[in-house]
Order: structure tokens, then sequence, then C-alpha cells
């Protein structure tokens, strides 16, 4: 059992699947800083400071917080679009990135097995010449 676990754990998507996890919490924590540290108060100063999650109104003694979910649904189009510049941006960098490898001189080809035979052939002859 434990040698079909290790196999299963040294499986190549399994180690990228962890890879991708890691990162991905960091990059939350990127986006979370990003929306509440810099997007949040501008948006605020924006709207004047509303804050929808203390709406709410009672139905019996239930208390329905409907507020909450307003601002859940404004927290996520925000989340997406500071996700979404993150991206593009990434985006943009990496075509720069191509663009820079293609426009590079690619090296020239290496001469072919004949071109050698001939360029020593040709040496040989330059050699008995001067001889």
């Amino acid at each position: 059992m434990f040698e079909e676990f290790r196999k299963f754990i040294m499986r190549g998507n399994v180690l990228d699947l962890a890879v991708a996890v890691v990162i991905g919490g960091a990059f939350g924590a990127i986006i979370n800083s990003l929306v509440n540290d810099i997007i949040m108060p501008l948006v605020g100063v924006l709207l004047g400071g509303v804050d929808f999650s203390g709406l709410a109104f009672q139905v019996g003694e239930a208390t329905v917080a409907y507020g909450k979910f307003i601002q859940a649904i404004v927290n996520f189009v925000i989340i997406a679009f500071a996700i979404f510049l993150v991206i593009k941006a990434a985006n943009e960098a990496m075509a720069r990135l191509q663009k820079q490898k293609e426009a590079a001189p690619p090296a020239p080809p290496e001469p072919s097995a004949e071109e050698k035979l001939l360029t020593e052939i040709r040496d040989l002859l330059k050699q008995s010449t001067r001889g």
C-alpha cells in the first residue's frame, strides 16, 4: 500500500496540482490585499461609504440578510475584475517575451554531413597544392 501511495504522490499531475494549490493560495492573498486594501477603499469613496451588509428584513422570526448577499456579489465582481486585470497584464508580458524570442535571429543551421565532407576535401586539396 505504501508503494502504491508513493507512486500516486510522485505522478507528475499530482505534483503539478500541489504546486498550483500553493501558488493559488499565495495569489489569493495578493488578490485579497489588492481588493481589500486598494480597490475597496476607492469604491467606498466613490459610493460614499455605502455598505450593503447591514440591509435585512424580518419574516416572522427569521432575518433575511439580503444586504450580505448584495455585498458578496459586489465583492465577487470586484475580485473577478481584479483577477482579470492581473491575468491581462501577465498575458501581455508573456506576449512581449514571445515577440522578443521570435525577433532574435535563429542560429545558423548545422552543416550537413555532405557539406562537412566537401569542406574536408577542399581543405585537403588546398594543402596538397601548397606543398
